[in-house]
C-alpha cells in the first residue's frame, strides 16, 4: 500500500486518498466526514511513525518532530496521550477519541469495529508525577460507570512506558 497523502490544516489532519479509505475499512483509522477521512492527532502521529502516512502542510511534507511540535500547540497533552495511543494500537486495540465523555480515549476490544460494538473502556492518561484526589478518581469512575465502560487509568513514565490500572463497579 502506498503512503496516505494527508493534509494538516487548522487543527485537523485529513485525506481524500484511496489509501485512506482502504486503511479506514481495514484497520479503523480515522473517521469519515464530509467526503474525507479525518484523523485524530494521535492517529496521524502513529501513522507517520509507522510510515503509512505523509502529512503535508501548505503543500510541503512535515517531518514527525516538526509535526509533534505543531500538534503540541493544538493539544498540550499530546506528549502524554500519544504514548498511550501508540501502546494500545501496537497491542491490537482500536483507539478513538473520547471528548464527549470527558476522557482521552475510548478503547474497543481487539477485533471489534466501532459502530458495530460499543467500546469497553474509557481512558484517562497522565504522567507518573501527576496525582489526583479521591474526588477526581470518583468522578472518572462515575463517568465510566454511567457510559457502561470500564475505567482505564494510563500512567506514562519518563521513558514513555505505560502502566494501566483498570477500575470497574461490582455488585455485591
Amino acid at each position: 500500500m502506498d503512503k496516505i497523502q494527508a493534509h494538516f490544516s487548522g487543527d485537523s489532519v485529513f485525506s481524500t486518498s484511496h489509501e485512506a479509505y482502504t486503511l479506514y475499512e481495514k484497520s479503523n483509522f480515522g473517521e469519515k466526514s464530509d467526503g474525507k477521512i479525518v484523523y485524530s492527532l494521535a492517529e496521524a502521529l502513529f501513522l507517520v511513525e509507522k510510515q503509512k502516512m505523509q502529512i503535508l502542510w501548505k503543500n510541503k511534507p512535515v517531518l514527525k518532530d516538526e509535526l509533534f511540535s505543531k500538534f503540541k500547540k493544538i493539544d498540550r497533552r499530546i506528549n502524554v496521550k500519544y504514548p498511550v495511543f501508540r501502546d494500545l494500537r501496537n497491542k491490537g486495540y482500536v483507539v478513538k477519541t473520547a471528548l464527549k465523555f470527558g476522557a482521552d480515549f475510548r478503547v474497543y476490544e481487539k477485533g471489534s469495529k466501532p459502530g458495530n460494538k460499543h467500546s469497553s473502556w474509557i481512558v484517562f492518561a497522565d504522567n507518573e508525577s501527576k496525582s489526583f484526589s479521591w474526588q477526581e478518581f470518583s468522578s472518572k469512575n462515575r463517568t465510566a460507570h454511567s457510559t457502561k465502560k470500564k475505567l482505564l487509568i494510563a500512567v506514562v513514565d519518563e521513558e514513555q512506558d505505560v502502566t494501566y490500572y483498570e477500575s470497574s463497579w461490582i455488585k455485591m
